[in-house]
Protein backbone atom coordinates (compact mmCIF):
# COMPACT_ATOMS: atom_id res chain seq x y z
CA UNK A 1 0.00 0.00 0.00
CA UNK A 2 1.07 3.65 -0.61
CA UNK A 3 1.54 6.25 1.61
CA UNK A 4 -1.35 8.85 1.89
CA UNK A 5 -0.81 12.63 2.64
CA UNK A 6 -3.12 13.37 5.02
CA UNK A 7 -5.60 16.83 5.44
CA UNK A 8 -6.29 18.80 8.14
CA UNK A 9 -10.13 16.94 8.16
CA UNK A 10 -8.65 13.46 8.16
CA UNK A 11 -6.29 14.13 10.66
CA UNK A 12 -9.20 15.30 13.25
CA UNK A 13 -11.49 12.95 12.46
CA UNK A 14 -8.78 10.12 13.60
CA UNK A 15 -7.90 11.98 16.39
CA UNK A 16 -12.21 12.47 17.49
CA UNK A 17 -12.21 8.48 17.01
CA UNK A 18 -9.48 7.95 19.59
CA UNK A 19 -10.53 10.69 21.85
CA UNK A 20 -14.00 11.95 23.01
CA UNK A 21 -12.50 13.95 26.30
CA UNK A 22 -12.52 17.34 25.92
CA UNK A 23 -9.44 18.38 27.49
CA UNK A 24 -7.44 16.00 25.55
CA UNK A 25 -9.00 17.23 21.99
CA UNK A 26 -8.52 20.91 23.58
CA UNK A 27 -4.64 19.98 23.48
CA UNK A 28 -4.42 18.31 20.53
CA UNK A 29 -5.70 21.56 19.03
CA UNK A 30 -3.31 23.76 20.78
CA UNK A 31 -0.26 21.93 19.61
CA UNK A 32 -1.85 21.92 16.23
CA UNK A 33 -2.29 25.99 16.84
CA UNK A 34 1.91 26.71 18.07
CA UNK A 35 2.86 23.94 15.60
CA UNK A 36 1.48 26.19 12.31
CA UNK A 37 2.56 29.53 14.67
CA UNK A 38 6.08 27.87 14.61
CA UNK A 39 5.53 26.81 10.91
CA UNK A 40 5.24 30.13 9.60
CA UNK A 41 7.51 31.43 12.31
CA UNK A 42 10.35 29.26 10.55
CA UNK A 43 9.07 28.87 6.88
CA UNK A 44 8.17 25.57 7.43
CA UNK A 45 5.16 23.60 6.16
CA UNK A 46 2.24 24.55 8.32
CA UNK A 47 0.13 22.27 7.35
CA UNK A 48 2.21 19.31 7.63
CA UNK A 49 3.24 20.66 10.97
CA UNK A 50 -0.13 21.76 12.22
CA UNK A 51 -1.13 18.10 11.32
CA UNK A 52 1.55 16.26 13.09
CA UNK A 53 0.65 18.46 16.07
CA UNK A 54 -2.53 17.56 15.89
CA UNK A 55 -2.41 14.16 15.98
CA UNK A 56 0.61 13.67 18.58
CA UNK A 57 -1.47 12.00 21.26
CA UNK A 58 -3.67 10.29 19.15
CA UNK A 59 -3.54 7.04 21.39
CA UNK A 60 -3.60 8.81 25.07
CA UNK A 61 -7.14 8.62 25.77
CA UNK A 62 -7.46 4.67 24.89
CA UNK A 63 -3.91 3.61 25.41
CA UNK A 64 -2.32 5.66 27.84
CA UNK A 65 0.17 3.03 28.83
CA UNK A 66 1.20 2.33 25.14
CA UNK A 67 1.34 6.12 24.88
CA UNK A 68 3.18 6.40 21.62
CA UNK A 69 3.30 2.53 20.37
CA UNK A 70 -0.40 2.88 19.54
CA UNK A 71 -0.02 5.87 17.35
CA UNK A 72 2.81 4.81 15.29
CA UNK A 73 0.84 1.48 14.91
CA UNK A 74 -3.02 3.61 13.59
CA UNK A 75 -1.02 6.34 11.71
CA UNK A 76 0.66 2.94 9.71
CA UNK A 77 -2.43 1.17 9.22
CA UNK A 78 -4.09 4.26 7.86
CA UNK A 79 -0.81 4.65 5.51
CA UNK A 80 0.28 7.88 6.70
CA UNK A 81 4.25 8.86 5.53
CA UNK A 82 7.03 7.91 7.64
CA UNK A 83 8.37 11.23 8.28
CA UNK A 84 4.88 12.08 10.06
CA UNK A 85 5.10 8.79 11.85
CA UNK A 86 8.67 9.93 13.21
CA UNK A 87 7.64 13.02 14.09
CA UNK A 88 4.81 12.14 16.58
CA UNK A 89 6.95 8.78 18.21
CA UNK A 90 9.81 11.95 18.43
CA UNK A 91 7.99 13.86 20.93
CA UNK A 92 7.93 11.00 23.31
CA UNK A 93 11.10 10.56 23.48
CA UNK A 94 13.25 9.70 26.68
CA UNK A 95 9.28 9.88 27.72
CA UNK A 96 7.66 6.53 25.59
CA UNK A 97 9.91 6.30 22.60
CA UNK A 98 13.72 6.14 22.02
CA UNK A 99 12.97 7.86 18.61
CA UNK A 100 15.25 11.06 19.31
CA UNK A 101 14.05 14.61 18.12
CA UNK A 102 16.44 15.58 14.95
CA UNK A 103 14.91 17.84 12.47
CA UNK A 104 13.53 21.07 13.57
CA UNK A 105 9.76 19.64 13.15
CA UNK A 106 10.74 17.17 15.69
CA UNK A 107 12.67 19.39 18.02
CA UNK A 108 9.46 21.79 17.91
CA UNK A 109 6.96 19.19 18.66
CA UNK A 110 9.27 17.99 21.68
CA UNK A 111 9.34 21.59 23.04
CA UNK A 112 5.86 22.59 23.10
CA UNK A 113 4.26 20.21 24.30
CA UNK A 114 4.48 20.02 27.79
CA UNK A 115 4.45 23.51 27.25
CA UNK A 116 1.06 23.87 25.58
CA UNK A 117 -0.31 22.85 28.85
CA UNK A 118 1.67 24.80 30.93
CA UNK A 119 0.48 27.90 29.24
CA UNK A 120 -3.17 26.55 29.66
CA UNK A 121 -2.98 25.91 33.48
CA UNK A 122 -1.33 29.34 33.69
CA UNK A 123 -3.85 31.14 31.94
CA UNK A 124 -6.77 29.62 33.59
CA UNK A 125 -5.65 31.07 36.54
CA UNK A 126 -5.34 34.65 35.65
CA UNK A 127 -8.44 36.77 36.28
CA UNK A 128 -9.47 37.22 32.65
CA UNK A 129 -8.76 33.41 31.96
CA UNK A 130 -6.89 34.17 28.91
CA UNK A 131 -4.13 33.70 26.68
CA UNK A 132 -4.82 37.06 24.75
CA UNK A 133 -3.55 39.20 27.86
CA UNK A 134 -0.75 36.56 28.76
CA UNK A 135 3.02 36.62 28.42
CA UNK A 136 5.85 34.94 28.99
CA UNK A 137 6.47 36.31 32.77
CA UNK A 138 3.24 35.30 33.89
CA UNK A 139 4.00 31.62 32.65
CA UNK A 140 7.81 32.36 34.38
CA UNK A 141 6.62 33.12 37.56
CA UNK A 142 4.84 29.83 38.26
CA UNK A 143 7.53 27.87 36.40
CA UNK A 144 9.77 27.04 40.00
CA UNK A 145 6.53 25.99 41.71
CA UNK A 146 6.47 21.99 40.68
CA UNK A 147 2.76 21.82 42.71
CA UNK A 148 1.28 23.70 40.13
CA UNK A 149 0.67 22.26 36.70
CA UNK A 150 2.07 19.34 38.47
CA UNK A 151 2.22 16.70 35.70
CA UNK A 152 4.19 19.29 33.37
CA UNK A 153 7.50 18.18 32.95
CA UNK A 154 9.67 21.08 33.15
CA UNK A 155 13.00 19.42 32.02
CA UNK A 156 11.49 18.27 28.84
CA UNK A 157 10.72 22.30 28.10
CA UNK A 158 14.04 23.16 28.65
CA UNK A 159 15.74 20.49 26.79
CA UNK A 160 13.55 21.41 23.77
CA UNK A 161 14.66 25.00 24.33
CA UNK A 162 18.23 24.10 24.08
CA UNK A 163 17.38 21.72 21.21
CA UNK A 164 16.22 24.71 19.30
CA UNK A 165 18.76 27.38 20.24
CA UNK A 166 16.37 29.37 21.83
CA UNK A 167 15.70 31.30 25.48
CA UNK A 168 13.04 29.81 27.40
CA UNK A 169 11.38 33.21 27.11
CA UNK A 170 11.24 33.00 23.78
CA UNK A 171 10.06 29.56 23.65
CA UNK A 172 7.01 30.57 25.83
CA UNK A 173 6.29 34.03 23.81
CA UNK A 174 6.10 31.83 20.95
CA UNK A 175 4.03 29.02 22.68
CA UNK A 176 1.10 31.88 23.70
CA UNK A 177 1.74 33.32 20.48
CA UNK A 178 0.35 30.25 18.89
CA UNK A 179 -2.02 29.32 21.38
CA UNK A 180 -3.73 32.74 20.91
CA UNK A 181 -4.67 31.90 17.33
CA UNK A 182 -6.72 29.20 18.44
CA UNK A 183 -7.95 30.87 22.30
CA UNK A 184 -12.09 30.47 21.17
CA UNK A 185 -11.45 26.99 20.12
CA UNK A 186 -9.00 25.67 22.86
CA UNK A 187 -11.33 27.32 25.80
CA UNK A 188 -8.55 30.15 26.77
CA UNK A 189 -10.29 33.27 25.17
CA UNK A 190 -11.12 34.02 28.61
CA UNK A 191 -13.23 37.41 29.11
CA UNK A 192 -10.99 39.90 27.84
CA UNK A 193 -12.23 43.08 25.93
Amino acid sequence: MSTILPDRKAAFELLKKYNKTDSLIRHALSVEAVMRYMAKKAGEDEEKWGIIGLIHDLDYELYPDQHCIMTEKILRENNWPEEYIRAVMSHGWGLATDVEPLTRLEKTIYAVDELTGLVATSALVRPSKSVLDMEARSVKKKWNDRKFAAGVDRSVIEKGAEMLGVSLDELITDCISGMRTAAEEIGLKGNTI
